[in-house]
C-alpha cells in the first residue's frame, strides 16, 4: 500500500538520523578544531627527554611504544567514545606522575586526539615542575575555589603539541572535598563534553594509606593503578586492586624505576 508520504519517514528514523547528523557535526567541528591547534613553543627532542616524556625519535621509541600499547588498550575499553583516565601510584614514589603525562603524551601523537593532564594530586603537585610549567595564572583548586576565574585561564601549553595541563593549584592538605564537590564533576563533564576528541588524564593521589585516589575514581571511567618496580610488593598491589571497582579497572602498569 502506497500513501502521498511517501518520501517522509517515520518520526523515530528521522530523529535518529538527526541525532547521527548532529553527532558527526560536532566531530568534524572538533576535528577542525584540534587541526587549528598550535603549539608556541613546541619541545625538541632534547628538551622533552629533560622532563622525562616521550617523543616519535628513536632514542625512546622502546619507551614510546609501551604508553602507546596502553593507549590501545584504553581506546578499545573506550568503544569509540572519548573518556576521563585516573592514573594513580600504589605507594608515593612509584612513578604514578611519570605514566600519567607519558600516557597523555601518547594520545596527542594522534593528530585526531588532544590529551588534557589535570594534577589532582593535591598534598603533593609535581606536573608543573616535571613540565615546567609557569603556573602563574593559578589551577585546579584556585578555579574550584573561585570558578569566576574561568576553566580556560587554567589550561597550560606544555611544549607537546595537543597535550594541555591543569596544574593543582594551591597545595592544599585536605583532597577529598575537591574531588567530590559539584564543582569537580561539572568541570571535567563540561572539558570532556565539549570536545568529542579530547581524553582527560587525572594524575591522582597514592593509593596506600589514603581514601583520595578512591574518592577521585568515582569521577573516572578508568583506572590505571602504576606499581613500582621492586618497590610495590604483590600483595600491595593486590590490595590496592581490591579497592577499584573492576568494571573500571583497566590495569596495572609495572614501571621500572629508575
Amino acid at each position: 500500500m502506497t500513501t502521498g508520504h511517501d518520501n517522509e519517514l517515520p518520526d523515530h528514523v528521522g530523529a535518529a538520523l538527526g541525532a547521527a547528523a548532529g553527532d558527526i557535526a560536532r566531530r568534524a567541528n572538533a576535528s577542525r578544531s584540534i587541526s587549528r591547534i598550535v603549539e608556541p613553543t613546541p619541545l625538541v627532542p632534547a628538551r622533552l627527554e629533560e622532563r622525562r616524556l616521550i617523543h616519535r625519535e628513536p632514542s625512546v621509541r622502546e619507551q614510546a611504544d609501551a604508553f602507546r600499547e596502553v593507549r590501545t588498550a584504553l581506546l578499545a575499553l573506550g568503544e569509540g567514545r572519548n573518556f576521563i583516565t585516573m592514573v594513580a601510584p600504589v605507594s608515593s614514589g612509584s612513578g604514578g606522575s611519570f605514566v600519567a603525562r607519558n600516557l597523555a603524551a601518547a594520545f596527542a601523537f594522534d593528530e585526531a586526539k588532544t590529551a588534557l593532564l589535570i594534577d589532582c594530586d593535591l598534598r603533593h603537585p609535581s606536573l608543573h615542575r616535571d613540565l615546567v610549567v609557569d603556573a602563574e595564572r593559578g589551577g585546579l583548586t584556585d578555579y574550584l575555589d573561585h570558578p569566576a576565574l574561568g576553566v580556560e585561564n587554567i589550561l597550560y601549553h606544555t611544549g607537546v603539541p595537543r597535550l594541555r595541563l591543569i596544574p593543582a593549584g594551591r597545595q592544599r592538605e585536605t583532597s577529598g572535598e575537591y574531588f567530590t564537590s559539584f564543582r569537580m564533576r561539572a568541570m571535567l563533564d563540561s572539558l570532556r563534553s565539549r570536545y568529542a576528541d579530547r581524553y582527560l588524564f587525572l594524575d591522582g593521589p597514592a593509593v596506600r594509606n589514603s581514601p583520595d585516589a578512591q574518592i577521585l575514581a568515582d569521577l573516572a571511567d578508568y583506572v590505571v593503578l602504576v606499581a613500582g618496580s621492586g618497590r610495590d610488593t604483590p600483595t600491595a598491589i593486590q590490595k590496592a586492586v581490591a579497592r577499584f571497582d573492576p568494571n573500571k579497572l583497566a590495569g596495572v602498569v609495572l614501571n621500572e624505576l629508575p
